[in-house]
């Protein structure tokens, strides 16, 4: 009798799997024949970037940026003022071949700017670089660019982006300098630099040498005579200033 539940049951998860599987087929089936019912290629590739947002926000992963890579026109997209990496002319070169021989491996990491309806970039500039100004590549992605987009204010956008540029071992110390100069600006601790940048406090205090920051501090400690961009937003808040 037990052989027998068994068997049943085993009957009923195999049946049911190939019911699932037929009406996953068929889904299938009327997505295929939707998308190839437009002849004009824009709005194919529209009607895609809708059914893989649907399917992102449906996902387990739909935290993850990486589960929603999108085409979207380059002329959208545009670089930040703020990125300290730099790429040598040869690097450059190679970036170009392996984009033509290999196709876009790994999209370009945005912000999305509503106001303007731009994407800004946190990381993949020379990726975006590329398509920008080679138009074979261009023509081969018909005018798009794969990116990802995340959600960050200004300070952690910057820190994306040196965490993005020091895991690869690319960084020019001029950039990083500004780009210190400006989180402390916005009113960043040095323990928040240290531990959203992976700098040594030494490494931070250089960088602080070499922007002219360190004048502002006596003995480690704020000048008074100083304040952050954030400081005086809040005292404008409270009628101080």
């Amino acid at each position: 009798m037990r052989g027998a539940i068994t068997t049943t049951k085993e009957y009923y998860l195999k049946r049911k799997t190939n019911s699932s599987m037929d009406k996953l087929n068929e889904i299938c089936t009327l997505i295929q024949e939707y998308l190839s019912s437009f002849t004009d290629q824009k709005e194919r590739l529209n009607a895609i970037e809708c059914i893989k947002e649907t399917l992102h926000h449906s996902s387990p992963l739909s935290t993850q940026p990486i589960n929603l890579v999108r085409w979207v026109p380059i002329e959208k997209v545009e670089a930040n003022d703020y990125n300290p990496n730099s790429v040598a002319g040869k690097e450059m070169g190679l970036l170009y071949t392996s984009i033509l021989h290999d196709g876009y491996t790994q999209p370009v990491v945005t912000i999305y700017d509503k106001e303007r309806d731009k994407y800004v970039i946190v990381d993949g500039f020379h990726r975006y670089f590329t398509c920008k100004t080679r138009q074979d590549i261009q023509d081969r992605n018909k005018g798009m660019l794969p990116i990802v987009v995340i959600q960050k204010d200004i300070n952690d956008r910057m820190a994306s982006t040196v965490r993005h540029n020091r895991a690869r071992g690319e960084h020019s110390i001029n950039g990083m300098s500004n780009m210190v100069f400006n989180m402390l600006q916005n009113g960043w601790k040095d323990h928040d630099i240290c531990n959203e940048l992976g700098m040594e406090p030494e490494e931070l205090l250089r960088l602080k040498h070499i922007t002219g920051f360190s004048k502002l501090f006596a003995d480690k400690q704020y000048s008074e005579s100083w304040k952050s961009k954030e400081m005086i937003q809040i005292e404008k808040k409270q009628g101080l200033i």
